[in-house]
């Protein structure tokens, strides 16, 4: 199921939240209308975060079935709060710690920002259940924010390179295919969450951008 919205009239939803196939952190104070078409349209569990007193759960947190990363500003009550909900949970402390902006994941493998350290590497590899590879988005770093990418499907920056594409089809084992979102902006992940079950995504989307989504994510029939 597919919900086109915004957060307070913000349609960088991308930024304010995540999601697995099973839960998704949301920013705190949203209306309960809002969080009811969330929770609908992604058939998950709602579970309402404050990272460092910050509303940024989408850009300080990356997740898969397995486990979470967070950015090292986190608190224990919050940490606490993930861990309820079965994730393995890894603060990371490197100077790149963004976690949402900085790695894209599902369950199959994890693209990192390239100037993460090793250590970080093989730590975010133990806590998610996956390879994981350093690569850039369009030759962008911060590839969280360029792409979404679900068990089923990845929808990318317009500008990725056939390199980068087949290194990502490899490591998440999904068909790979480029969009925009919010009436044209290429940084996909600031506007769009999903899981397998369903998208939410921003309403300045049009239809021809809703269209790519669905295919890419495999939600057509």
């Amino acid at each position: 199921m597919f919900q086109l919205l915004d957060f307070n009239e913000n349609p960088n939803i991308g930024v304010y939240c995540r999601a697995n196939d099973s839960i998704v952190f949301l920013q705190k104070n949203l209306l309960k209308r809002v969080k009811n078409k969330i929770s609908s349209a992604l058939d998950v569990n709602l579970v309402e975060l404050s990272i460092a007193d910050a509303t940024i759960i989408g850009s300080l947190l990356a997740l898969n079935s397995k486990g979470a990363v967070v950015t090292d500003l986190v608190d224990k009550e919050t940490m606490d709060k993930m861990k309820e909900q079965g994730l393995d949970v890894f603060v990371v402390k490197d100077v790149i710690n963004a976690a949402g902006n900085d790695i894209l994941v599902n369950d199959n493998g994890a693209l990192i920002h390239p100037d993460m350290s090793i250590g970080s590497m093989k730590k975010i590899g133990d806590t998610l259940g996956v390879s994981v590879e350093k690569g850039t988005i369009a030759t962008l770093k911060t590839i969280g924010m360029a792409a979404v990418v679900t068990n089923k499907g990845c929808l990318c920056h317009p500008k990725v390179t056939d390199k980068e594409k087949k290194q990502m089809e490899k490591l998440f084992d999904v068909n790979v295919m480029i969009g925009t979102v919010n009436h044209g902006v290429p940084m996909v992940g600031s506007g769009l969450v999903a899981n397998t079950k369903g998208a939410i995504i921003g309403n300045l989307t049009t239809g021809i951008e809703m269209g790519r989504i669905e295919e890419a994510l495999g939600f057509l029939e």
